[in-house]
């Protein structure tokens, strides 16, 4: 039997048939992963109830695409849908890679840091500031949430990413609920409070007063051993920062006008020169320095301290030696002033 001859030989067949296949791949690979018609990282927002259809309309109206098909197939095949938010969208962003960012919610994030020592009203201000955060800092009326109420010393100083664009009480209510992870914590450890100290917020309170009077760390198990050394006399505590809060209104600022002896005089439960024990409640939001100095405060016998004019304070077991740090402290006030 004869055998007919191909035409084409199997491996040109073989090859006539590939070689399209391989360009049609490539071309969608190109298409799909490779071009892209952005030029410059653009800020993109996705609206919450935003449709593909209606993203995709956006993208080539911005001229981010230039196929509103090819991004919604490459939607299609990251799971068919997009998370609002706002996205930072890089240059030379193909379809597939913003697709991919929408679908995983890949979203711009901004750093928020609230500083220790900072009271509510400050912490708000702070917040209103900042113009990678979207919203109010109050409630509207009825609102009873958590959030809603936020007194000092409910709030833990911190650094926080959030996504940009997110609500400032959404912020606020983060930091809320890392300090009360704090005081859980504390209050499942069963850790014994130094007397007088009875329960967490006189602790928190102290800790308030602390982290007003020292920016330095190691100073501060000093500072809390004074309070708490006068506590246990029944002295007042005479701090200076519970009468800034008292005539500020609780924003703990005095704007640059000086505390004048008149002002020890104020009639407020927050005044320690007037009133024995404790302030009610805190007068700042505090860090974890100022708390662990109040819960390991230093065994010292010290009763006072002033200024030292370098940042930091000197401390003293009696009223005489105070004195002479006092006015030791006055002088180089002086020569301060005049600089």
């Amino acid at each position: 039997m004869v055998r007919r001859k191909r035409f084409f030989p199997k491996n040109v067949l073989k090859q006539m048939i590939c070689v399209p296949a391989v360009l049609v791949l490539v071309a969608l690979v190109y298409m799909f992963c490779i071009h892209s018609t952005v030029r410059q990282t653009v800020v993109f927002d996705v609206l919450p109830g935003d449709t593909v259809s209606g993203v995709a309309g956006r993208l080539e109206k911005n001229k981010l695409i230039d196929s509103q098909q090819v991004f919604k197939m490459a939607v299609r095949l990251n799971g068919g849908k997009i998370q609002s938010g706002q996205y930072d969208i890089p240059k030379y962003a193909s379809s597939w890679r913003i697709a991919d960012m929408f679908a995983s919610g890949d979203v711009a994030s901004t750093t928020i840091v609230i500083p220790e020592g900072l009271t509510i009203k400050q912490i708000k201000n702070l917040l209103l500031q900042s113009s990678a955060l979207t919203g109010a800092v109050e409630c509207k009326k009825g609102n009873n949430a958590a959030v809603c109420n936020l007194k000092d010393g409910q709030v833990f100083p911190d650094t926080y990413t959030v996504a940009r664009g997110a609500n400032r009480l959404a912020v606020l209510d983060l930091a809320r609920k890392k300090m009360k992870s704090v005081m859980d914590y504390w209050e499942k450890s069963n850790h014994r409070l130094p007397r007088p100290l009875k329960n967490w917020n006189e602790a928190i309170t102290l800790a308030s007063i602390v982290q007003k009077e020292t920016p330095q760390v190691r100073e501060m198990p000093i500072v809390a051993s004074v309070y708490l050394n006068r506590l246990n006399k029944g002295m007042r505590l005479q701090a200076d920062p519970t009468v800034v809060y008292a005539l500020t209104d609780k924003l703990g600022d005095m704007q640059g006008r000086p505390l004048l002896r008149g002002h020890l005089k104020i009639d407020s439960p927050y005044n320690t020169y007037k009133n024995k024990g404790l302030p009610p409640a805190p007068i700042a939001n505090v860090g974890q320095n100022a708390i662990r100095a109040v819960l390991n405060p230093a065994d010292t016998n010290f009763l006072f301290f002033v200024a030292d004019g370098q940042g930091g304070h000197h401390f003293s077991r009696d009223y005489e030696t105070h004195k002479k740090n006092h006015a030791d402290w006055r002088k180089i006030k002086k020569i301060k002033n005049k600089n």
